[in-house]
């Protein structure tokens, strides 16, 4: 079944959405609209479509979404090389932040990279992304470096923010 972005849904709809269950797989090209439309609503500089339907073919990406009810919720890309990975991008629907979406995204995300023998994952935040910084923490992520004006257009430095998953194992990840 193809998963749908939900425009804007109406109070009933929502009820339904909140009462169902949510998972996480494997991202495929039927998914293209609604993970593009979350990145162009999370990102002032959003990844193109195009962009993202080549990680999805590319045998060197993890691409996962978030469903719930069959609606796309939120989606991470991250790209494995060696023991190492690297998290390309990862959004929620705002709609959903804050609701644990975020959470089972990454638990799911460093299980699967421990299938694949990864050891380390890295990845960067904007500094004045706090939310973001904090679930980052929270799985054991740790502030390894700053990149200075990396997000150029709106001179924001990054955070350069890493995990070892042998460290993560203490945190329940995997």
């Amino acid at each position: 079944m193809t998963a749908h972005c939900i425009p804007n849904p109406s109070k009933e709809v929502w009820d339904l959405i909140e009462a169902s269950g949510v998972h996480v797989r494997k991202m495929t090209e039927q998914d293209l609209n609604s993970v593009h439309g979350i990145e162009r609503k999370s990102f002032r500089n959003p990844w193109s479509r195009q962009s993202i339907a080549r990680e999805i073919r590319n045998p060197d990406s993890l691409t996962l979404v978030v469903e719930k009810d069959h609606f796309v919720v939120g989606y991470v890309i991250c790209w494995c090389v060696c023991d190492e990975a690297h998290v390309g991008t990862l959004a929620v629907d705002s709609r959903f932040r804050r609701t644990k979406i975020g959470e089972k995204l990454l638990r799911q995300l460093t299980k699967d990279l421990t299938r694949k023998n990864i050891n380390h994952v890295y990845l960067e935040v904007r500094h004045s992304n706090l939310a973001a910084q904090k679930l980052y923490k929270k799985f054991g992520f740790k502030v390894s470096g700053v990149r200075k004006n990396y997000y150029s257009k709106e001179n924001e430095d990054a955070l350069l923010m890493s995990l070892s998953l042998k460290e993560g194992l203490q945190y329940g990840l995997v």
